[in-house]
């Protein structure tokens, strides 16, 4: 009996000791479908996947084996620091618009850094960290284009309608949705870099979106285009994560923080937008919103 019963503890023993294992994952770090908060799995599993855009010059572009740009190299700070300054291996999933909240809720990506405008109605769907900066809507044109000067001139004009993007009806809709209530054509495009080309094939007459969009695309482009520097609306970039993860939401806003306190925002901003004429950098964090 005494054999037996050591056996059976001696099972129970090893049942626990595979189930821990089985828990550590193979890299020892943690089984990622264990953590309920992306904080949590970032610090447990020391990995993470990051959604960002592969196709916006100085923002997030993939030419390599990895995107590189503004929003790249944010997320890998605020990682960084969810992790509590240890390196995370991150995995880098490309994030388009039209697929950003569906990404956050079936969890293709744990968090989204993405030129993603916080707006009411995607806050119904998703929590948002930070913003890590605001954008401001403008427009661009191509340079020999002398018919454009602000954008009340965009009325009855050929304007790009990126899939799952809201900046064509800052043009198009009255407000609150909207901004001038113009009545322009919009033509479709898959994202912002087929607009670009597009425009630079002249089958529209000009790209709006983010200032800072704008910035990388016409750095691209070598002077083929030209930004009004006529900005008309508020653009805050936000942290996409899926709905109710306010707890990462917090430490998101935290690193964000210490990122414009430590001089990091300053450093990046210039790196990637430092010579762009008319383009004012923010020096401090911008004002947070809620998590919820």
């Amino acid at each position: 009996m005494r054999v037996l019963r050591a056996g059976v503890a001696l099972a129970a023993a090893s049942a626990l000791t595979l189930g821990l294992a089985a828990c550590g994952g193979e890299s020892g770090g943690g089984d990622t479908a264990a953590y309920t908060t992306v904080v949590d799995k970032v610090k447990g599993a020391k990995k993470v996947v990051v959604g960002t855009k592969w196709d916006q010059p100085s923002l997030g572009l993939k030419t390599g084996a990895e995107p590189e740009g503004f929003d790249v190299d944010v997320a890998k700070y605020v990682v960084k620091e969810l992790a509590g300054g240890q390196d995370v291996s991150i995995e880098w999933k490309e994030s388009a618009s039209s697929n950003r909240e569906a990404f956050l809720a079936n969890g293709t990506v744990d968090i989204i850094f993405a030129t993603y405008s916080i707006t009411d109605s995607r806050k119904e769907k998703v929590t948002f960290g930070g913003p890590y900066i605001v954008a401001h809507q403008d427009t661009m044109v191509r340079a020999d284009d002398t018919s454009i000067a602000k954008p009340q001139d965009l009325a009855g004009k050929r304007i790009c309608q990126a899939a799952g993007s809201n900046s064509y009806k800052r043009i198009t809709d009255p407000p609150p949705d909207g901004q001038l209530d113009l009545d322009a054509q919009l033509v479709g495009a898959a994202n912002y870099s087929e607009c670009v080309a597009k425009l630079a094939g002249s089958n529209l007459d000009a790209v709006t979106t983010d200032d800072l969009i704008l910035a990388g695309f016409a750095k691209q482009a070598g002077g083929n285009f030209k930004i009004l520097g006529q900005p008309f609306t508020d653009e805050k970039y936000g942290v996409g994560l899926k709905k109710g993860d306010t707890k990462t939401c917090e430490a998101v806003n935290a690193a964000i923080t210490k990122m414009y306190q430590d001089g990091t925002a300053k450093q990046l901003l210039d790196k990637w937008f430092g010579q762009t004429q008319g383009l004012k950098l923010p020096t401090e964090a911008p004002q947070f919103e809620p998590c919820a």
